[in-house]
C-alpha cells in the first residue's frame, strides 16, 4: 500500500497536480461536471507537457550521442533520472519517507507562515529527497534521524526556492498567481540578478527585428526548427555517416535523419508550450479553493517550462548560451583539478531555457545571453564539486545536474563533515 501511494500516486506528477486541482475545485463547491472537467484537463495539460518533454529528451539524447562521438568526449554526464535510479536501489525507502513527510512540511509552512508556496513538481521533489538521503546516508546518518532531518530540509527547500524567485516571476508573468517550483532556482536567480546589472530590460528577446525577407523567422517554431536542424547537420557529418546510420537512425540517411531531428525537437517544444498553457489555465482557478480554505493566498509552484510561453525567443537563446558555457567549462574543469563534466543536453536545455527567460525579464537580450551563460557555468562546476560528496554514487559516470542539487548537496556534505 505504501509503495502504491508513493510510486503510483505521489510519484506521478500528473496525478499529483490533478489531486490538488480536484480538492481546489471541491473546496469551491463547484458542480460535479466542473470538478471532473477541471481535474481531467489539469492532468491532461501535464500529460501533454510531459509528452512534449519526452520528444525533446529523445531528440537531445540523439544529439548528445552524436556530439560525444564527433568530438571524442569522455567524462561524467549529469542526469537526474540516472543518478536517482542508481541511488533508489540503496536508499529507496528513505527517499520515499523523506518525500512524503517533506510534502507535509511544505503544507505546514505554507499554512502557518507568510511563504504560501505549494511545490507541485513531483519528480523534482523525489530527486531532492533522493539527494538528501544519499548525502546523509553516505555521511553515516540513517534511520529515524535521517527521515526527520531530511523531511524538514526538503519541506523548507520546497518553499524557499519558489520564494526567492517570486519577485522575478512577477516580472515574467505579470501576475502573482503562480510560482516556479524547480530545483534549478539558484541558476535562474543568478541569471535574473546578472541580467538586472549587466543587461537592458528595454531590449527584449521578443522584440528582435527581422527583415521582411526573413519574416518567417518571427515564428518561434520555424526559427527553432532551423536552429536545431543546423546544429544537427553540423555535428552529424563529424560524427560520421556510418555511426549515425548504424547506431542512431536505423539506416535512414544521416542528413535526412539530422534534419528531421531538428524539426522533431521544435515540435517537442511546441507540444510543451501547449501543455503549459492548458495546465496554467486549469490549475490557477482550481487552486483558488486551496488558497481560500486551506492555505490562505496559496500559490502553485510549477515546473520550469511554465515560463517558456512568456519569452519563446529567450528559450532557444538561453539553451544555446548555457550549452556554450558547458563546452567552455569542459576545458576549464580538468585544468583546475576537477572531473570533466560533459554538457548534458537535457539540463542545459530546460534550465538554460528558463535561465534565458529570467535573464531577459530583467536584462533583455544581453541579460538572456549572459544570465544563461552563468547558469551553464553553474551546472558544469557544481556537479563536479558534488561528486566527492556522493561517495560511491559518484563513480557511476553520472550525477545530479541542476544547480540546487549541487548547492544543497555540497552544503549538506560540509555540514555532516563539520558535525562529525
Amino acid at each position: 500500500m505504501f509503495d502504491f501511494l508513493m510510486k503510483d500516486i505521489l510519484g506521478s506528477p500528473a496525478i499529483l497536480v490533478g489531486i490538488f486541482a480536484f480538492f481546489g475545485l471541491l473546496l469551491q463547491r463547484k458542480r460535479i461536471p466542473d470538478i471532473i472537467s477541471g481535474t481531467l484537463k489539469t492532468i491532461m495539460g501535464f500529460v501533454i507537457l510531459s509528452g512534449g518533454a519526452g520528444i525533446l529528451i529523445n531528440s537531445l539524447n540523439i544529439f548528445g550521442k552524436m556530439f560525444e562521438k564527433a568530438f571524442h568526449i569522455q567524462g561524467v554526464i549529469p542526469n537526474n533520472e540516472a543518478i536517482v535510479a542508481i541511488a533508489q536501489k540503496t536508499f529507496g525507502k528513505e527517499t520515499a519517507m523523506i518525500m512524503l513527510f517533506g510534502m507535509i512540511v511544505n503544507l505546514l509552512i505554507a499554512r502557518f507562515t507568510r511563504f504560501k508556496y505549494i511545490f507541485l513538481t513531483g519528480h523534482h521533489t523525489l530527486f531532492m529527497a533522493c539527494l538528501i538521503s544519499a548525502v546523509f546516508a553516505t555521511g553515516g546518518v540513517t534511520g529515524v534521524p535521517l527521515v526527520v532531518i531530511g523531511s524538514i530540509i526538503l519541506g523548507i527547500l520546497m518553499v524557499l526556492m519558489p520564494a526567492i524567485l517570486q519577485p522575478y516571476m512577477r516580472e515574467i508573468t505579470g501576475t502573482d498567481q503562480i510560482a516556479l517550483g524547480h530545483f534549478g532556482s539558484i541558476g535562474y536567480f543568478t541569471s535574473a540578478w546578472i541580467g538586472k546589472r549587466l543587461g537592458n530590460k528595454a531590449n527584449s528577446t521578443e522584440d528582435l527585428k527581422v527583415s521582411k525577407s526573413l519574416g518567417f523567422l518571427r515564428d518561434t517554431s520555424v526559427a527553432m526548427s532551423l536552429t536545431m536542424a543546423v546544429l544537427f547537420l553540423i555535428v552529424a557529418p563529424i560524427a560520421g555517416k556510418e555511426f549515425v546510420e548504424k547506431q542512431l537512425s536505423g539506416g535512414v540517411n544521416f542528413l535526412v535523419f539530422s534534419l528531421m531531428q531538428g524539426i522533431t525537437f521544435a515540435a517537442g517544444v511546441y507540444v510543451v508550450l501547449a501543455g503549459v498553457r492548458m495546465l496554467i489555465a486549469e490549475i490557477v482557478p482550481a487552486f483558488k479553493g486551496i488558497a481560500d480554505k486551506v492555505v490562505k493566498d496559496a500559490k502553485p509552484a510549477l515546473d520550469c517550462p511554465t515560463v517558456f510561453p512568456y519569452a519563446p525567443n529567450a528559450v532557444i537563446i538561453g539553451f544555446l548560451s548555457s550549452f556554450v558555457a558547458g563546452i567552455v567549462s569542459m576545458f576549464i574543469l580538468p585544468a583546475v583539478g576537477l572531473k570533466v563534466i560533459v554538457p548534458g543536453l537535457i539540463p542545459h536545455f530546460f534550465t538554460g531555457a528558463a535561465a534565458g527567460v529570467f535573464g531577459n525579464a530583467t536584462g533583455g537580450r544581453r541579460g538572456a545571453v549572459i544570465g544563461a551563460f552563468a547558469n551553464g557555468i553553474l551546472i558544469s562546476f557544481l556537479p563536479a564539486l558534488l561528486l566527492p560528496v556522493l561517495g560511491s554514487l559518484g563513480f557511476e559516470n553520472t550525477t545530479f545536474g541542476d544547480s540546487d542539487f549541487g548547492i544543497v548537496g555540497i552544503l549538506l556534505g560540509y555540514l555532516i563533515q563539520w558535525l562529525s
